[in-house]
């Protein structure tokens, strides 16, 4: 049976209403070699050659988690070019970095664009355009207008990694009109786990296009690059105590000074690398450390790390596994403020002990066998944090221990890539 015309035709009339504000927003987004017309469609550059895979990913920590995917797809299928979307400035910026390590080896096979926001007239232009193979998109980025888009032009649609957290299935169910008929067009869709696939058929996902293959975000790259570039840093900085606070958000930086003050009455010459998750805020905390008196340095303007430095702020892109491995403690950010946290497993791989605040919705399925083996702790308060770090840096051969029952755990858990490839070869052979 047909899902009902009028949810999008509603969800359209307010995407119109909207549009001076998704505008404005969307401004601040542009990266100056991008025309600003992608979002509605129009001027996409130069398009990888067909048959072509599309893959969506919304912002960096997507990019970096599909990763595997990326190159799992260029592997497999070369016949086949890829063209990956983003919405964000800094997944665009992420993905240039996949193309200039040169990911695959046949240069021109891999491409990026802005997505269209989702205007019907948009999302239209945009697959009669690239008219794609078979649509791929990564966790909950459903759209409904351009679900319908490949629907009318008969584009499979699969969705990755698909993930729905209790609290964006909350959200989603007061729109489940729209969610069901967005879904509807979904030809295949795999989940993350059995929680996950009950939430999404629970929203009108037909059950028979479930299927449940585990998460991606245990299949994260090779780790030898990051390791082998540690090492400098690890000479530079001397025997000192460090601790790498990853992806951290607005308003958390100050919960994570307040941590690392009381940390220093322990530990004085301990060094807090601080790598904030958005790029347009590196300036932002620089600010806020320099107003509240730390000696910082900072990595873009490769400013030496002395001996008196206390925050090293991390502000380039592509470089956080890096720090992750030139640390003794990880911290993974957005956690201690209520945004769902991010990847844990990044600076597990490394075998680092790996702590997070208690807002863990968007990895809860990634975070359980780690808290399991006690590879991951989670704290509550920056006093908590700081007594945690002590903890950790008093005991290096305990840590050593927990960071590779963590490996360990993120070693056990691969396969996920494998069983989403192969569910996908089925339009792609």
């Amino acid at each position: 049976m047909a899902s009902p015309i009028w949810p999008r035709l509603v969800y359209s009339a307010v995407l119109y209403m909207l549009s001076p504000l998704i505008g404005w927003r969307i401004w601040r987004e542009q990266v100056l070699t991008y025309s600003r017309l992608q979002r509605l469609g129009m001027r996409l550059g130069t398009l990888p050659p067909g048959p072509r895979i599309w893959l969506h990913c919304a912002s960096v920590g997507e990019v970096r988690a599909a990763r595997p995917l990326i190159e799992g797809l260029l592997a497999r299928y070369p016949q086949h070019s890829l063209l990956l979307t983003t919405m964000t400035a800094t997944g665009a910026q992420q993905v240039q970095t996949l193309i200039g390590e040169q990911i695959e080896p046949d240069q021109g096979r891999l491409a990026h664009c802005f997505l269209p926001l989702d205007f019907p007239g948009a999302a239209k232009r945009f697959i009669t355009r690239v008219q794609p193979t078979l649509a791929i998109l990564f966790e909950t980025e459903l759209w409904p207008n351009l679900l319908h888009a490949c629907h009318q032009q008969a584009v499979p649609v699969a969705v990755v990694n698909g993930r729905l957290s209790p609290r964006a299935f909350a959200r989603y169910q007061r729109l489940r009109s729209l969610m069901a008929s967005a879904l509807a067009n979904v030809t295949w869709l795999a989940a993350k786990s059995a929680q996950d696939a009950e939430r999404f058929q629970a929203l009108g996902c037909r059950a028979e296009a479930i299927q449940v293959v585990g998460s991606l975000k245990f299949e994260v790259p090779s780790q030898e690059k990051a390791l082998k570039e540690s090492e400098y840093l690890l000479q530079v900085w001397g025997a000192r105590p460090v601790w790498v606070a990853g992806s951290t958000r607005d308003g958390e930086e100050v919960l994570l000074l307040e941590a690392h003050r009381q940390l220093l009455k322990r530990f004085p010459t301990a060094l807090l690398v601080l790598v904030p998750r958005h790029p347009q805020r590196f300036d932002e905390v620089a600010k806020l450390c320099a107003q509240d008196g730390w000696a910082l340095s900072r990595r873009s303007q490769q400013q030496a790390v002395s001996p008196q430095t206390q925050v090293y702020l991390g502000d380039t892109l592509g470089e956080l596994a890096t720090l992750y491995a030139a640390g003794h403690v990880a911290y993974v950010g957005g956690s201690l403020v209520p945004l769902g946290g991010h990847n844990v497993v990044e600076p597990a791989a490394l075998g680092k002990p790996v702590l997070c605040g208690p807002s863990l919705d968007n990895f809860s399925d990634v975070a359980e066998p780690l808290l399991a083996v006690g590879a991951l702790s989670v704290v509550e308060t920056p006093s908590a944090l700081a007594d945690a770090l002590v903890e950790w840096l008093t005991t290096p051969s305990f840590a050593l221990q927990v960071g590779q029952a963590g490996r360990e755990v993120v070693e056990a858990h691969r396969g996920a890539l494998k069983r989403t490839l192969d569910g996908l070869s089925q339009w792609l052979t």
